[in-house]
């Protein structure tokens, strides 16, 4: 049996969400159940009233605004522990047609990938400025190399998440989850594809960014620090190099000058360079140790990863027949493999 559940992340949503809900279809080929879970981000409207009016299986009450991507990282957990095979994420203002899901769902049934994007194709969006679509377009190529995946609209929020996928995936961020999921799921092997969807015009402005720039900025940000997390070594080391390169310019100029005998006038450029290139050598020293961190972090994501399957699969104990339910010998096997880990 197949359970779906798309989860939308809501803040403020009265006017729109419940055209959102009645819009997702309840019957998808290859899907058995289909349920719905709200994420509400502290609104101050209805939204609740109208996720419960509207026939939302599961509602979730952040006691405060936790953010986009938290609130993100919430329904995932809550999908996963109400035994989702198959989680959709969409947004509470009507942008994508509900009816798309169904062509996001079908890469992962047919397992051939782990996480499926919504490609709004933007080009072709006609209230969209040129230089929306434009930063759109290098976002996403840029997105893509970081990830080592082909994306064709990384901050598109339509998206399917396999179970396996959502068992690795954890949102650091307070801003959006949208790049940092995917560079974090490029950079373990997962596979990445894209299927074209329809979407609607909203009206209201972004409650995510209030500018471009600053959005921009603080994607940007989101952008570095996922992939340092993974990449450390590769980000200090060209860093370093880059240094130490710039270092060795006014070191060979006082070394030339000195043996042309005019050497007392060019110290500066001596200790200048000797200065950038202890800098360098520091940053390759630094960058050798961030790989030891982010290989132990690889280590303790596996060791959450075994502990979520754990806590998940005693979570559905009571809801399960008998004959399927989490052997105890398993979870104590499970439970001695995860001491193990972590002690060594």
């Amino acid at each position: 049996m197949t359970k779906l559940i798309i989860q939308i992340p809501c803040l403020n949503e009265e006017a729109t969400l419940g055209v959102a809900i009645a819009d997702i279809p309840r019957d998808i080929p290859g899907i058995d159940s289909v349920e719905i879970l709200v994420i509400d981000d502290g609104s101050t409207d209805r939204t609740v009233e109208v996720a419960t009016e509207s026939g939302a299986d599961h509602i979730i009450r952040n006691g405060t605004n936790l953010g986009l991507a938290q609130s993100f990282q919430r329904g995932l957990d809550a999908a996963l522990r109400r035994g989702a095979d198959i989680i959709v994420n969409t947004d509470g203002d009507n942008q994508y047609h509900g009816a798309d899901i169904a062509k996001l769902v079908q890469p992962i049934l047919a397992g051939q990938a782990d996480i499926v994007v919504g490609d709004r194709q933007t080009e072709n969006i006609k209230h969209f400025s040129l230089l929306k679509r434009a930063l759109q377009k290098a976002g996403s190529r840029i997105v893509g190399r970081l990830a080592g995946a082909s994306v064709a609209d990384a901050v598109s929020g339509f998206r399917a998440i396999s179970r396996s996928a959502a068992m690795g995936m954890t949102v650091r961020s307070t801003f959006s989850y949208t790049t940092e999921t995917l560079i974090q799921a490029g950079r373990k092997r997962q596979r990445i594809t894209s299927v074209p969807i329809q979407t609607n015009k909203v009206e209201r402005p972004s409650r995510l960014f209030k500018s471009v720039p600053q959005f921009l900025s603080r994607t940007g940000r989101t952008m570095l620090r996922a992939y340092a997390m993974y990449e450390p070594l590769k980000i200090f080391m060209v860093l370093g190099v880059v240094l130490m390169a710039a270092g060795a310019v006014p070191i060979l100029r006082f070394v030339a000058h000195y043996l042309a005998g005019d050497g007392a006038g060019m110290i500066q450029s001596l200790i200048i360079g000797g200065a950038l290139f202890i800098m360098g050598g520091l940053c390759a020293m630094f960058a050798l140790i961030a790989d030891l961190v982010a290989y132990n972090r690889l280590l303790l994501e596996q060791t959450l990863e075994r502990v979520r399957k754990i806590e998940y699969a005693l979570d559905q104990q009571d809801t399960q027949p008998a004959e399927k339910r989490f052997p105890a010998k398993r979870l104590r096997d499970e439970l001695g493999a995860l001491t193990r880990r972590i002690s060594g």
